[in-house]
């Protein structure tokens, strides 16, 4: 398997590249759109062949680029079920998959940090976990119909029941980490670690955190595949 961790600095967001080696066929997870030449750059140096662009969930921070890949190669748009995004070729649901060759993507309902977001298990042995479970943190709750009782759920009932060993990469990171592990978050993300879901509740309701700096344009050109009002080309 070919497993690229791309990261965009202006919005902290990490895009994957996931791909099998041996069909060539490859998935990009949470694409960035000014991104996107590197992204297809990247496709085309290893020889790869771009079948599906998926979001985990509708963003309020970037603009996608599943729109503009989807021009650009030809690959399947898909988003969350509930996502309420009419622009895409299909919705994922809760537990189903995506088999490229010897590459098995499986989608886990985990609402919270809004009410329609999937993590994505990869080859049963690391989990793309997008805005609910971050390293050491966890996604906010407090816009796009998110809610910190289902978030709390989502990462104890669903992502913590993972084995151990299973790899955790997040779709932002603030503070220069990579990767971490289901076992090292049960033992040590301050979010959850020794806390009541009232607890966990009454701590996400006290962030009082600004929202995002592109968040009025964000989502309403990601509920559109990323079209936006800017005028973006590859090159």
């Amino acid at each position: 398997m070919i497993f690229r961790q791309l990261f965009d600095s202006d919005s902290s967001t990490y895009t994957y590249l996931i791909a099998d080696e041996d069909t060539r066929e490859a998935i990009l997870v949470d694409p960035v759109l000014e991104q996107l030449n590197r992204d297809l750059s990247l496709l085309t140096e290893l020889g790869l062949s771009l079948k599906y662009s998926l979001d985990t969930h509708v963003h309020a921070d970037h603009i996608t680029a599943i729109g503009k890949l989807r021009e650009n190669s030809q690959c399947a748009s898909i988003y969350p079920e509930g996502s309420g995004a009419s622009c895409v070729d299909r919705e994922i649901h809760d537990g189903e998959t995506i088999q490229l060759g010897k590459v098995k993507l499986r989608a886990i309902a985990t609402p919270g940090h809004t009410d329609s977001h999937m993590a994505y298990l990869i080859n049963d042995d690391r989990i793309l976990t997008g805005d609910v479970l971050f390293i050491r943190g966890c996604g906010r709750t407090d816009f796009q119909n998110g809610c910190a009782e289902n978030l709390y759920d989502s990462v104890i009932e669903k992502l913590f029941k993972l084995p151990g060993a299973t790899l955790v990469y997040p779709g932002h990171d603030y503070k220069g980490m990579t990767v971490s592990s289901i076992a090292e978050e049960i033992s040590f993300n301050p979010r959850f670690v020794g806390k009541t879901k009232e607890e966990f509740v009454k701590f996400m309701g006290e962030l009082n955190l600004p929202n995002p700096k592109r968040m009025m344009e964000a989502v309403p050109a990601n509920q559109n595949c990323g079209r936006a009002e800017i005028n973006f080309k590859s090159s």
